[in-house]
């Protein structure tokens, strides 16, 4: 059955599945994993120690992969300069990058002359009509289902998604709670021309980086797992309930300022657990979508999977 979207067009792939950025995750065994299965695979780059690192992980995609795939830049979350790393995605010729955490300008600005094609993240209708305006080729809408960091508001993917398919003349991709071809398929009857997927793409053989008790415990999530946590420093963001995630909320109680907070929301505790398994040292980010996750498939087995589904459905809407 032929998948043919704005977005499958934009990006040349065969499927339209973006897979999210992924913070110390999203390298390339799983990125050209995504990419040869039909969709977009990503790296992530700022989860990176520099533009050495990324080059040797952008080139190790192309050894892998012959279809497109992206790099992700979470420029808001590092306290970090982006400029030096989107220089080498520009010299390596990538053809997508896509902009989270952050004002985008930068990144689409360096990007603009080239034929690289852009995606922002965004969770609210004005932010996605301001990446429009900065040249965006496409936005990624967000809801409050979705795992890592989201919006301020409480918007969920259901009423966000229409929202901004309607205010944008550029495609949008759904995200948030969205982990097989039945929130595919909901996603385009709200207007998305695509989805992207983080939590999913986690419980997946190719995501190597990801310790087995953290797919376990995706496995094992139901729809009441996850917990937003850093709701009092303006950054709201969802992760799996653990002994970890208690104590930050307990200390967001007590205290609520970043100082309080920085050692247990760092880099290093949630490689602690999402690399290590060490739940009472880390966290890991997940959405609400992990209640429906049962299995840990190849990419391929997945993406296959997902598609057939959808084609089911699609055959029962005609």
């Amino acid at each position: 059955m032929e998948w043919e979207t704005g977005i499958t067009n934009l990006l040349h792939i065969e499927y339209p599945i973006v897979q999210g950025g992924l913070a110390y995750l999203a390298y390339a065994d799983l990125a050209a994993a995504v990419s040869n299965a039909g969709g977009l695979g990503q790296i992530t780059a700022m989860s990176l120690s520099g533009p050495g690192e990324l080059r040797a992980e952008i080139q190790k995609v192309k050894t892998m992969t012959d279809k497109p795939f992206g790099v992700n830049f979470a420029i808001g979350q590092h306290g970090r300069t982006f400029e030096h790393m989107v220089q080498v995605a520009i010299d390596e010729g990538v053809p997508v990058v896509s902009v989270t955490g952050g004002n985008p300008k930068g990144v689409l600005d360096m990007v603009k002359e080239h034929p690289i094609k852009k995606l922002v993240l965004t969770a609210a209708r004005r932010q996605a009509e301001k990446a429009e305006e900065l040249g965006a080729d496409a936005v990624m809408v967000v809801g409050q289902e979705g795992g890592g960091h989201l919006g301020r508001s409480d918007t969920g993917t259901f009423v966000l998604t229409p929202q901004v398919a309607d205010s944008v003349s550029i495609p949008v991709i759904a995200s948030g709670g969205i982990v097989d071809g039945s929130g595919m398929m909901a996603a385009f009857a709200l207007g998305a021309e695509g989805i992207e997927m983080g939590t999913r793409f986690i419980a997946t053989k190719e995501c190597v980086h990801a310790h087995a008790n953290y797919k376990q415990a995706l496995l094992d999530a139901d729809e009441n797992a996850t917990v937003v946590i850093k709701h009092s420093l303006g950054t709201p963001a969802r992760a799996l309930k653990n002994p970890w995630t208690e104590e930050i909320l307990e200390l967001e109680k007590q205290y609520g300022d970043y100082e309080s907070l920085k050692t247990h929301i760092s880099g290093e505790a949630n490689k602690n657990y999402i690399h290590s398994g060490e739940e009472t040292k880390g966290f890991g980010w997940a959405g609400q979508g992990a209640g429906r996750i049962h299995a840990i498939p190849t990419v391929e087995e997945l993406i296959h999977s997902m598609m057939n589904e959808a084609a089911s459905i699609r055959r029962k809407w005609c």
